[in-house]
């Protein structure tokens, strides 16, 4: 069976500034489409990237003292950096300094150039350098630049100049024949509203007695080329054009994610630059609007840009992916403040789903000691108990808005579900019919719907929630060793949670947020940057009363009824201590026998699954779970159980 491909990219980021919201939403969307895509059995490659050559490069250069080389390195891995942070899922990540890169663009210039669709010519005409590129008088508002509101230079010079006005009836003929070319569709009516006027050719090219910066044409060592010239290639020379095997497989099924505001080189430079170098073209482009913070657009002048590291550190990535994708419309603008963000963490995200989580499986351990019954068939035809037909919509709903990228749509269809599962609860009243023996065997069916709920809700947030789908799963005993998620037919295969299994007591998937202590400070700018509201940082006395000690693990064995959590016999010194910890996902007894951990001494003693618990041994999470906090491998001499961890 030939299997489907996808592919998604971002554009590739500029680095003149340092990444920001607007990044992060669109590494996120791409990220969620790709995910979702998974789930409906593809392949799938996503690629993101940096775009580093230009005359604002050079500029940004400049003022830091350094190179363009030294900065473009600097400005690019902070944009990779982020990556994880988000918990982004890309195969690649392209810079146009990449050799291979180079290349490509050469190779690609060289064939149009040797077509005829390349001329070289004096040419003068107005010149934004924040823009990088030529614009016409109609183009211009109040004479300005409509980007950045500046008034562009005239320029004059000799360049090369590409053939677009050749292709401009073959390319509206393209977008009317294919409606899903552009979407959402204003956007492709923005697109055939510009391309009513002549279209005029592209110069691409500068001269190197002004901009070195760049990747030389292959054609005349005094020129390098435009630098959208060079970008754009980008989405075919990371596969490997034109003979890599990534190449043939996925660049047919290519779909873009931009900004509103590069539409113009994605929608018009790019295809016609395809079709002039004969290769097919992309399979569609997706155009999402732009992020307003407290009402303005997002600026460094007024001091308003939001950085996504900070907000992430501050909510935790989850609740802030989930709060993109539910806030903004694909394709209109959105507004972010921090109170609205933390609104919906503490209605839609601690109110509804959190909750929902928390009362399913507290009943199932206060009815059942934690185990999963089995329904009953006639009880459940008889009282309409099955959840199974709203659970169906729900996917059918999502699916659809998901392959358009209807994020908000695809999530409000879960939580429509999520709110039906919590009236479900209330209208059957679990607490009630525990009270009867009679109503033992409609107790036992009305749990069974609701964690079989549960595990589809699990499954259809992972796209957008990963962390908290797979949170939710582990919790409720459900395994999954080859992968993170469930397709979509096997989310849909109703009656998979298995009757005699256990689930564990639920953790709090989203603690509500204190709203008074956003509003200690009402009369604050509204441009002012994003800062941390809930995190207050602690004194040095503060982190001295944590006795953090060098512990040996000497035994380990799993708990019953448990797929997460071990006993741990761990040597600290003075003493040996007994401490359960919730690492068996990624950890076997016998694997963890002889390992150093750091171990939280000083912690009160609790009691987990009945087990008594002394203490905690650290961790940190990633995308495939936790991993032990521990020494450096390489030191010559091992550290002592009990040593101090300073």
């Amino acid at each position: 069976m030939t299997p489907d491909y996808q592919f998604y990219t971002t554009p590739i980021y500029y680095v003149n500034a340092q990444p920001h919201l607007g990044h992060a939403y669109t590494s996120i969307a791409v990220d969620v489409a790709t995910r979702f895509k998974q789930m409906d059995n593809h392949e799938t490659f996503f690629l993101t990237g940096t775009d580093e050559h230009g005359d604002k490069i050079v500029q940004a250069a400049e003022k830091q003292e350094t190179t363009p080389k030294a900065y473009a390195d600097k400005i690019s891995r902070l944009f990779r950096d982020l990556l994880p942070v988000l918990n982004i899922s890309n195969n690649h990540f392209i810079r146009t300094t990449d050799p291979d890169h180079i290349a490509v663009v050469r190779q690609i210039l060289s064939k149009i150039h040797d077509s005829g669709d390349i001329y070289f010519s004096s040419y003068e005409g107005i010149y934004c350098f924040g823009c990088e590129r030529f614009y016409q008088e109609r183009e211009l508002k109040d004479g300005k630049c409509p980007d950045h509101g500046t008034v562009p230079e005239v320029i004059k010079e000799s360049n090369y100049f590409f053939k677009m006005s050749k292709y401009q009836d073959w390319l509206i003929d393209h977008i009317k024949s294919n409606p899903d070319f552009i979407r959402p569709e204003q956007y492709k009516n923005e697109i055939l509203s510009f391309l009513r006027e002549p279209l005029e050719d592209l110069c691409i090219s500068r001269p190197k007695t002004r901009l070195t910066w760049g990747i030389t044409l292959p054609f005349d060592e005094d020129y390098v080329t435009y630098v959208w010239f060079d970008a754009l290639v980008n989405y075919v020379s990371a596969l490997g054009y034109p003979d890599g095997d990534r190449f043939k497989h996925f660049w047919p099924t290519a779909r873009h994610f931009v900004a509103k505001d590069i539409i113009k080189p994605h929608g018009i430079y790019w295809p016609i630059m395809l079709k002039a170098a004969g290769m097919e073209l992309y399979n569609g482009l997706n155009v999402h609007g732009f992020w307003n913070v407290a009402g303005s657009k997002m600026s460094k002048s007024i001091g308003n840009v939001t950085d996504p590291l900070q907000v992430t550190q501050t909510y935790g990535v989850d609740a802030f992916r989930y709060f993109l994708m539910r806030e903004m419309v694909f394709g209109l603008d959105a507004n972010f403040t921090e109170d609205i963000l933390v609104s919906r963490i503490n209605s839609d995200l601690a109110n509804d789903l959190g909750n929902l989580f928390s009362r399913v499986l507290s009943m199932t351990h206060r009815y059942f000691k934690g185990e999963i019954k089995a329904p009953d068939p006639d009880i459940e035809a008889e009282k309409n108990l099955s959840l199974e037909p709203a659970a169906q919509q729900t996917i059918e709903v999502f699916s659809s808005a998901m392959n358009l990228c209807q994020f908000h749509k695809g999530l409000g269809e879960v939580w429509k579900l999520i709110s039906l599962m919590n009236k479900y609860i209330d209208t059957h009243e679990p607490w009630t019919l525990a009270k009867d023996e009679a109503g033992t065997a409609m107790l036992e069916t009305v749990m069974y719907n609701l964690i079989e709920g549960l595990r589809v809700v699990s499954c259809l947030i992972y796209p957008v929630m990963p962390g908290t789908a797979q949170k939710m799963q582990q919790t409720m005993g459900i395994e999954k060793p080859d992968n993170q998620f469930y397709t979509l037919d096997e989310t849909g295969a109703w009656g998979r949670m298995t009757p005699g299994k256990y689930v564990e007591k639920p953790d709090l998937l989203f603690p509500r947020i204190d709203v008074s202590k956003l509003n200690a400070n009402e009369n604050k700018p509204p441009a002012k940057p994003f800062k941390p509201a809930l995190k207050e940082p602690i004194t040095i006395d503060d982190f001295m009363k944590i006795d953090l000690r060098a512990g040996t693990v000497l035994e380990a064995e799993r708990i019953k009824k448990s797929n997460k959590l071990l006993k741990l016999k761990v040597d600290l010194g003075a003493e040996t201590r007994q401490i359960v910890a919730g690492i068996a996902k990624e950890y076997s007894p016998e694997t963890i026998i002889g390992k150093q951990v750091i171990v939280v001494a000083n912690l009160k003693e609790a009691k987990l699954m009945g087990e008594v618990s002394q203490g905690m041994v650290l961790a940190a999470g990633h995308k495939k779970g936790l991993v032990l906090s521990g020494f450096d491998q390489t030191a010559q001499t091992a550290v002592k159980p009990g040593s101090a961890v300073k």
